[in-house]
């Protein structure tokens, strides 16, 4: 078989679960009871953003994007694991994730927890948010912020995750939000074209753009849109980042 052609069957498995968990949007939310902690699942998301040669805001976030795709295709979701066990608990909630800075000693430690880390970012296996391990735990959910840059053109032939500035969101919410535009992404590729990405490395891009251009970016063929829930930092059903296959006027 044509090594192009020859996709893992571990990564066929890990990418039906990941379509099957997106084709519903509702996240099955009658399960979920924020006054029972073990009832709410999330991915949590380090960001390794030390005091000194802090990464620049756009790096953060194409790292993030990268990591969360990253462990919903990795060859342990598709198998009988408890990896995979754990990625189900969460796809049949809503899909919460919680961006956190990590620095150091700290960083260094929550390697050793079941995940993928992406350069700058580290995503790691979901749980219900009374079970985070105490080595995340202690990673601080604030303060995640980051200044705006200037990053220039995206790459022209792979996906670009557009960021709607007009929100103000921190670098730690808009971390989170480019993870769902990049495994919503995921979920409605081809498998073969799913698993050339893979062995891309989930190369993409993240430009954050004004009201205007995200605007135009929805309305591209094959947008993908996040409508967030609200829970934090900006109004229920606000859309925060738009996924596109190619860059926006390239489709």
């Amino acid at each position: 078989m044509d090594a192009e052609l020859a996709i893992d069957a571990s990564f066929s498995t890990a990418h039906q679960r990941l379509k099957e968990s997106c084709s519903s949007r509702d996240w099955h939310r009658d399960k979920e009871d924020p006054d029972q902690p073990e009832t709410v699942q999330a991915m949590q998301i380090a960001l390794n953003l030390p005091k000194q040669g802090t990464p620049a805001r756009h790096r953060v976030l194409e790292a993030a994007a990268r990591a969360v795709v990253s462990v919903c295709l990795d060859e342990r979701a598709g198998g009988d694991t408890a990896f995979a066990a754990a990625l189900g608990r969460w796809y049949g909630h809503r899909i919460r994730k919680v961006a956190r800075r990590s620095r150091n000693k700290a960083w260094n430690d929550v390697q050793a927890l079941p995940g993928v880390t992406v350069d700058v970012a580290r995503a790691f296996v979901p749980s219900a948010v009374n079970e985070v391990d105490p080595l995340i735990g202690k990673l601080q959910i604030g303060h995640t912020d980051l200044p705006a840059d200037q990053p220039g053109e995206p790459l022209g032939d792979a996906p670009v995750i557009y960021v709607d500035t007009s929100l103000g969101m921190s670098a730690g919410k808009a971390a989170a939000q480019v993870g769902h535009g990049s495994m919503l992404l995921a979920a409605i590729l081809d498998t073969q074209v799913a698993w050339g990405w893979k062995q891309a490395g989930f190369a993409l891009s993240v430009r954050e753009v004004d009201h205007a251009t995200f605007e135009r970016a929805e309305k591209e063929p094959g947008a993908v849109v996040v409508v967030d829930a609200g829970f934090t930092e900006i109004a229920p059903d606000s859309a925060t980042v738009c996924a596109l296959w190619r860059p926006l006027g390239a489709q």
